[in-house]
């Protein structure tokens, strides 16, 4: 079995497979404070729960936008799991061709997601992910990655209202079916979320034009969404055509068949039992 662990700012969400097949996932915090051992317990729980054996997992794969929880996840995978990652980093094979001007500036949740993307789904893509931060990136048919947007995400929006402001309070994020709102709380709960989806309209609008014109291609582009949010976006857009919510750790599957075989060859180089 594999385990992928997917660090994201607000939450690490795992993933279990098996033959390349998903068996089951958790969503857990993203707390930089916790010990390797808080999370070998969580991780533990959670196998216990599913009715599955820590001892059956062959490998680990870590993909991450937060650096100071890396060391922590890595030792526990390494004291719970005896097994050494493999973290998506600059270097590792994806299969992409990065026209990023910095490639190495790329985040590995956007680069594990195009490759999730572009092995799923057919033609050219347009992939947005609607978590603490949305991002939207473009991949070409061909496995370009091309670039794209980052916006705050909705929590964050929703957060600086109320920590930069007076008499603004914490609203939770649910759509008030109207825009003429007649409560402050209604107010900012459609200006968060309707502002939200008037940006991922536009956004996305612009981006078809762009890629349409570095391709040359007037085929259709796909809109694939993933993340917490997605499809609270979806239910008020129309260019979204996907929800896909395991497109994060599918791409880590993927990257995991790409380079086990390398990994696997330097770690019986080292000398380290696999």
């Amino acid at each position: 079995m594999l385990i992928a662990f997917d660090i994201g700012n607000t939450n690490t969400v795992l993933g279990v497979y098996r033959d390349g097949k998903m068996v089951t996932s958790w969503r857990m915090e993203t707390d930089a404070r916790k010990s390797a051992d808080e999370y070998g317990m969580l991780v533990s729980m959670f196998f216990s729960h599913s009715g599955l054996s820590m001892n059956e997992v062959d490998d680990v794969i870590i993909a991450t936008v937060v650096p100071s929880v890396m060391y922590t996840i890595r030792h526990m995978t390494k004291k719970y799991f005896k097994k050494d990652a493999i973290v998506v980093e600059s270097g590792i094979k994806t299969g992409l061709i990065v026209k990023y001007d910095n490639p190495k500036a790329v985040g590995s949740d956007r680069i594990v997601n195009a490759v999730a993307a572009h092995e799923k789904y057919p033609g050219n893509l347009i992939i947005i992910d609607l978590g603490t931060a949305t991002t939207f990136c473009a991949v070409t048919a061909k496995g370009e990655y091309l670039g794209g947007t980052i916006a705050p995400g909705l929590k964050i929006s929703s957060t600086a209202l109320f920590e930069m402001t007076a008499q603004l309070p914490k609203v939770e994020l649910e759509a008030p079916g109207h825009a003429i709102c007649r409560s402050t709380i209604s107010g900012m709960q459609s200006g968060l979320i309707y502002g939200h989806m008037g940006m991922v309209e536009f956004i996305v609008g612009m981006m078809k034009k762009e890629l349409a014109e570095q391709t040359g291609s007037d085929e259709p582009i796909t809109v694939i969404a993933t993340g917490g949010l997605s499809t609270m976006i979806q239910s008020g857009v129309k260019c979204i055509d996907v929800v896909d919510r395991e497109l994060t750790l599918d791409g880590l599957a993927i990257i995991y068949e790409k380079n086990k075989h390398h990994h696997r060859k330097n770690h019986k180089m080292c000398g380290e039992e696999r």
